[in-house]
């Protein structure tokens, strides 16, 4: 799989570089989950001191797998460069230190000689906080509200667009309850481990998601959270306002005027 030839390629250059004091993998197939239309994401520990010099370097790595067609440096968690080959491959080489390592997703070790990475693995984990949970099902209720006002306006396009931020944050409490331990990964880990029912619930509501027929995905979707309404609740933090927010929106929605939603 051209995946693991390019894991293969790109350590063995990396594994050379004294700088380099760990490599990891991240994503699936830091998870052991990834199939041939996966992309790589790849990491390289090392330290700080070294940072500055260590980044002038990458594309040197990234090109000892094969020719890259265009390629993209820039900051999100670490400094990252995604790379694109010639056989369409996307590589996403980050770098980090031991003071941003971030203690999510599990990860699969390459190389790492001082056992640099031990401390790491008990982090590892894709739950969600309670915290998170909380601000998940409060977003459920947020982008119902913009979408309930979109759709008095008329704004088709962007009540579609509110109905997707929905989802997003419903995806993962909806993980929380049937799959937790895969939680974080949201909306793209739907397929593959929620259970049939709710999935099929799911896949309903996203045929509808349309500028023309977006009432009827509503109708579907309050459905659902109406079966999930007291499960959500009991999860919350005590004294949490998205409990109380979600039901007023599920409540307006079933119920608003001229029977928009049905």
């Amino acid at each position: 799989m051209k995946q693991e030839e390019a894991v293969h390629d790109i350590s063995q250059s990396l594994m050379k570089d004294n700088r380099v004091k760990a490599i990891f993998l991240k994503g699936s197939m830091g998870r052991r989950e990834y199939d041939e239309y996966s992309d790589v994401d790849l990491y390289c520990l090392i330290d700080e001191k070294d940072e500055e010099s260590f980044l002038a370097q990458r594309l040197k790595h990234l090109e000892s797998y094969r020719k890259i067609l265009f390629y993209e440096d820039f900051f999100i968690i670490a400094p990252q460069i995604i790379a694109v080959y010639d056989n369409l491959l996307h590589v996403d080489l980050f770098t980090v230190t031991e003071r941003n390592f971030k203690e999510k997703d599990f990860f699969h070790v390459l190389y790492d000689p001082e056992s640099r990475l031990a401390k790491f693995q008990s982090t590892q984990n894709l739950l969600l906080s309670k915290e998170e949970f909380n601000d998940c099902a409060y977003d459920v209720a947020w982008f119902l509200f913009q979408y309930h006002k979109a759709n008095q306006r008329g704004n088709d396009l962007w009540a579609v667009e509110m109905l997707q931020h929905v989802m997003v944050n419903l995806s993962k409490v909806l993980l929380h309850r049937y799959k937790p331990e895969r939680a974080q990964l949201g909306l793209k880990a739907l397929e593959a481990f929620l259970p049939s029912t709710p999935l099929d619930k799911i896949r309903m509501i996203f045929n509808y998601i349309t500028p023309a027929s977006h009432n009827k995905a509503v109708c579907y979707l309050t459905n659902l959270l109406g079966d999930e309404i007291d499960w959500i609740e009991s999860n919350m933090e005590k004294n949490a306002q998205a409990g109380a927010f979600l039901r007023m929106m599920i409540k307006l929605l079933t119920s608003s005027s001229g029977g928009k939603y049905e």
